[in-house]
Formats: C-alpha cells, structure tokens, sequence
C-alpha cells in the first residue's frame, strides 16, 4: 500500500521529494525509535548503509550515531553552527547539523567542510612554522659564537624536523667540523672523510642546490655521518646547504627512522628554508669570530707595554681610555729598554688630538715611526724632527704632542734627558716631597713643517720620581659642581706625598686621584710614566756568576 503524503512516515520539516534530493549536502531522517527513514542520493553515495529501515547506529559512523543518541536523550536546545559535531565518513570530513521534527523524528544534515577543514590545517601548519623560523632567527641570532650556533641549530633542527641533525662545516685543513645532536647534547669534533662519500654532501659543502631525499639511499650512509645514540637505522635522509654571507657556510643533514615518516616534498622545502636562516647566523657567527680575531692581533700592537726595572731604572705605566668600551685611545706610551748596562733607554709618552680608533691608528703610526728612528735617539730634536715630517706629509690631519725621556743608570743615581714637543713638561718629585717642572719645551708634532725642541737633563737620586703624564689628567673635570678641573695644582700636591715612593705605587696614586675627581663623567685618555731611581740596586758580581750586593 502507498504512503501518503502527509504521513507520519515522511520526515517533518524537509520538504517535498525533489526538494529533498536536490539538496547540496547529504541528509539522513532517523526517527524517534533510531531507524533510517529517508535519505537523499547525496547521502547514499556518501553512506551506502544509510537506507530506509536501516538502525541508525549500525548505518553511520559512531561519531553520528553518538551525537544523535545525545541528541535525542536530552532536552537540551538543538547546537549551534559552531557546537555542531564533526567527524569524517569515506575520508571525507562532515559537520552535522540536526533539525528536529514535530513528531520526534530528527534530519541530520550533513554538509562537507573536508575543504575547510584541509585548509584550516594548512593554516595552522603555516603559522606553526612561521612561529618556528621566528624561534629559530630569534635563537640563532643571540649568540656571535660558531660552536653555540652549530649547537643551537643541530638541537632545533631534532626539535622539529627529524631524528637527529648533522651540521658540518666547511673543511679546515684536512677534516671537516662536525656538530651532531644526541640525547646527551651536542658532539663538536673534526672528522677525516670524504664528501663524497655522502650522496648530495659535496655540492651542498660547495653551495649547489640540493639533491631531493628519495635519491639518497639511507642504507649507504657511512657511520661517521650518524650520530652517537642514534637507535636503528635510518629511514629517510635530507642533505641541504646552508648559505652563509657570499660563501657557503656549510650543510645540513636530517635523519629519520625506519618507524617514522619519509621526508615530504613541503618538508624538504622547509628545511630549506630552515637552513637558510641557520646559515646566515652561522655565516656572522664566523664573520664576527675572524674580526675579532683581527681586531685582536692588531690591538695587541696598540696596548700600552709593560713597564718595570731596566738595568737599574724604576718605570711604572698606567692607561685609562676615554671610553670603558675602547681598550686603546690617543694617548700612549713606549719603551725601548736599552740593550746594556750604561746605555739610555728611550721613554716615550704622547697624546695625538681626538680620540677613539682614528687616533689609535696614528698613535701606531708614530710608534712605529719612532721604533725606526731609534738609531738617533741620541739627539731628541732630530728624532722628532724625523718624525714631523713623515706626519706632515701623511694623509693624516691630526697632530700629536710628545715627551721624549732618556734614562740611564750612572752609580745610584738616574740621569734623564727630557724633551718636549707641544707637551706639558715632566714634573720631578724630590726626596724633600717638592715638586719641579722640568725645563722643557718644544713645538707640535704634524702640524708646522719644522719643529724647536729644548731638551733638559736631570739627575735623579734615589727614591726620587719623573712623572710625564698627558693632559688627560691635569684637564679631567669634577669636584662638586662636575665643572672643575683637577688641574696642575692638585696633581703636584698629590706628588708631593709620593716622595720616595716606588714607581708603580706613584702611578697607582695619581691615577686613583684622577679617576676619583672625574668620577662617572666623560674625560678625556689618561696616561701616566713614573721613571725612578730605586733606593737599591741590585749590581752584579765581577765574575758575572757569584751573586752581587744591594747598595743604598
């Protein structure tokens, strides 16, 4: 017998027949007692069980079956888009809308949101890895050093893209370094192989594209390219170079096991992409390293010498830079120790104008300049004669003051030839504690194509100090109000209670005094050069072996 239509065995609310197979999306009437009583051909195609008479929970997914048992068992108001459950039928993903009839029967409408739902995901896996290249610039960029990026990129690398990670850098001499990661940490080591013998690995060291991963033969891999504690063997291989700034800056290998994943195509291209930022950090990391090693070398030509006894002349040195970042400045000093006993030894102290590395490189300049001069050092205005016109005629524009002090030991006392160029005289402390200047005077260096230099000689008894000092000193500003010079004044007073003390306890006191006045504020490079005549000596033996005496 026919049904009709207005029976209760057709579903409320869908419509009339075309409407219900013309639907976009599948739909399923179940009535009260949980049997199928309608579906349209989008539903069939989609759930082939899902025929009329059919029991709900034995025709559909459980995920369904679930959501209309709760769905019928409560009062609760039908879910909203947003609440509606979802699961997947075929391999297709499905949000389930109900619609409840007047007599208790429910129509499932299920629309297929697989799109949405694919594209959600890729969403979501792109602002993962978003997130990730962020992570990774912001870790690899935080440290300049070569072994803690290779660390940082080989643990990120385990972090998110494979089992274990091998960095190898370019060849140094005859190995190749190697970061690799395991469960203890890092591995740093140098290994003795060839490139070749890793399919991809020599064009990547070589910065060359690289080759993709289903060419490679995990099973060839030779051991020294697996890390320590890497368990069974390997399943699938990624060799990538990292590009660095102009050169390569080595490669990257990515191992998985057999029990995981082959490399996809999207995460080969991420690793890539990985790579490049690892080696940009890697590249500066190394750019930086060779500059601070370059730096180093020549900044070791730049420093202050040190200073102590020279064949029975006391000398004590001190430097403090404008700038606590800077090591060097304008101001400096030198010593050229005589070779023997009876000979002067040559004390240079200067101050070139400005400060900072341009006046470095010219202070180098003049001690170098100086060095080669040495064989007239018996003349001190010849000397700085010399030295005005390599100056002059340099591209350089700054010019330098000097002090020029030649000291030799003659029986317990110290003879000094002092001679100044445009600098502020030497001052001499006496035994008494007074404090004279020096009859010296002499003109700028580098900036007049001739220089007048008056040279004086002074003799030094025992416990007796010549202090030559730049104006760093005597002009460093402070006292109450931070505007006041600490002035020639306050400097020879402060001599003045160093009588008799040792060179190194002179310098230590006058540049205390100093840097207390300027205290915290900008001042201008201090050195200082104490050169005194020890209390005792310590003179040989007549036959060069047997130990000699200390005379007063």
């Amino acid at each position: 017998m026919a049904i009709p239509e207005d029976s209760s065995a057709r579903p409320r609310g869908v419509g009339s027949g075309t409407a219900w197979d013309d639907a976009p999306c599948a739909v399923v009437a179940v009535d009260p007692s949980g049997a199928v009583t309608g579906a349209n051909a989008a539903a069939v195609g989609l759930l082939p069980d899902a025929v009329p008479g059919a029991r709900l929970a034995e025709a559909v997914p459980h995920w369904l079956a679930d959501a209309h048992r709760r769905l019928t068992a409560s009062s609760a108001p039908d879910p909203g888009p947003g609440q509606a459950p979802r699961g997947e039928a075929r391999g297709r993903s499905l949000r389930a809308h109900p619609a409840r009839g007047g007599n208790g029967d429910v129509v499932w409408w299920l629309v297929d949101d697989t799109d949405l739902r694919l594209a959600e995901e890729a969403l979501r896996s792109e602002r993962e890895r978003t997130a990730f290249l962020a992570e990774v610039s912001e870790t690899l960029s935080a440290t300049l050093n070569v072994e803690r990026c290779m660390e940082a990129a080989t643990r990120l690398a385990v972090q998110h893209l494979a089992d274990a990670a091998v960095l190898i850098a370019p060849a140094a001499g005859r190995g190749l370094p190697v970061t690799c990661s395991t469960p203890e940490g890092p591995v740093h080591g140098t290994v003795d192989a060839d490139p070749e013998t890793v399919p991809g690995l020599s064009e990547a060291l070589q910065g060359f594209p690289p080759v993709p991963s289903r060419w490679i033969d995990p099973a060839l891999l030779p051991d020294w390219v697996v890390p320590p504690g890497f368990d069974g063997p390997a399943g699938s291989v990624v060799v990538t170079p990292l590009p660095g700034h102009g050169v390569p800056a080595g490669a990257l290998v990515l191992l998985r096991r057999t029990d995981h994943a082959v490399f996809s195509e999207t995460e080969e291209t991420f690793a890539r992409l990985f790579a490049a930022r690892a080696g940009a950090a890697l590249s500066a990391a190394r750019l930086y390293a060779e500059q601070a090693r370059i730096t180093d070398t020549l900044m070791r030509e730049l420093f202050p010498p040190k200073l102590g006894r020279v064949h029975g002349v006391e000398f004590a040195g001190g430097y403090r830079a404008s700038e606590l970042k800077e090591w060097v400045g304008g101001d400096f000093y030198d010593i050229h120790p005589a070779a023997e006993p009876g000979q002067e030894s040559l004390i240079v102290l200067g101050d070139v104008c400005g400060k900072g590395l341009e006046a470095a490189v010219l202070t180098g300049k003049i001690r170098n300049t100086l060095h080669a001069l040495l064989p007239m050092a018996d003349e001190h205005p010849r000397m700085l004669g010399l030295l005005n016109g390599a100056l002059v005629n340099s591209h350089h524009t700054r010019f330098a003051t000097l002090v020029l002090a030649s000291a030799v030991r003659v029986d317990n006392h110290v003879r000094l030839r002092l001679t100044s160029a445009g600098h502020p005289p030497p001052l001499i402390v006496r035994a008494d504690g007074s404090v004279e200047e020096a009859d010296t005077r002499g003109s700028l260096i580098g900036v007049l194509p001739k220089t007048r230099a008056r040279t004086a000689t002074v003799e030094l008894a025992p416990g007796e100090t010549c202090l030559l000092y730049t104006d760093g000193i005597t002009e460093a500003r402070g006292g109450p109000l931070g505007a006041d010079m600490f002035g020639e004044r306050r400097l020879r007073d402060a001599l003045g209670e160093c009588a008799a003390m040792p060179a190194e306890a002179v310098v230590e006191r006058v540049q205390m005094l100093a840097g207390q006045w300027a205290g915290g504020r900008s001042h201008d490079d201090m050195a200082v050069v104490a050169i005194t005549a020890p209390r005792t000596v310590h003179l040989s033996a007549v036959d060069g072996h047997t130990r000699g005496r200390y005379t007063a």
